[in-house]
């Protein structure tokens, strides 16, 4: 049985909210960076070999900051919380290939940058889950 401090704590929508501009906050953030800074943002896309930069960060920082807007606001926050998933599926398997490293130290950081990731994807389905459930 779940206290009844903590239960109140669970069935508060405010609390819900703090959690999702947490979850959300490496997106906005880096998206807001990327616009205060295009051209380093277009570089980054380059480096990676993506193509074209401009259309890369453009794509980027819509998804980043709309899926957040829409993952805090709560409206259509499945459609938020999912192309934010896609987004750092995508991300990660583009930018943090782990195995593909021979360095050990750069392996074992890229490998926990991904596996973080991975546990960022995991939050963000169980936050389309919740919203869409109206809990």
């Amino acid at each position: 049985m779940t206290p009844v401090l903590i239960a109140d704590l669970l069935d508060a929508r405010w609390l819900a909210r703090v959690g999702a501009i947490l979850l959300t906050c490496p997106f906005w953030l880096s998206g807001i960076a990327k616009l205060a800074d295009l051209r380093g943002a277009r570089e980054e896309a380059r480096q990676l070999g993506l193509r074209p930069e401009w259309l890369v960060v453009a794509a980027t920082v819509l998804v980043q900051v709309g899926g957040s807007a829409l993952v805090i606001s709560g409206a259509m926050a499945w459609l938020g919380a999912g192309a934010l998933a896609v987004f750092t599926a995508t991300a990660t398997l583009i930018a943090h290939r782990f195995w593909r490293l021979a360095d050990a130290a750069a392996r074992l950081s890229a490998r926990n940058i991904f596996m973080t990731n991975v546990g960022l994807i995991g939050g963000l389905i169980v936050i389309a889950i919740l919203w869409s459930a109206g809990t």
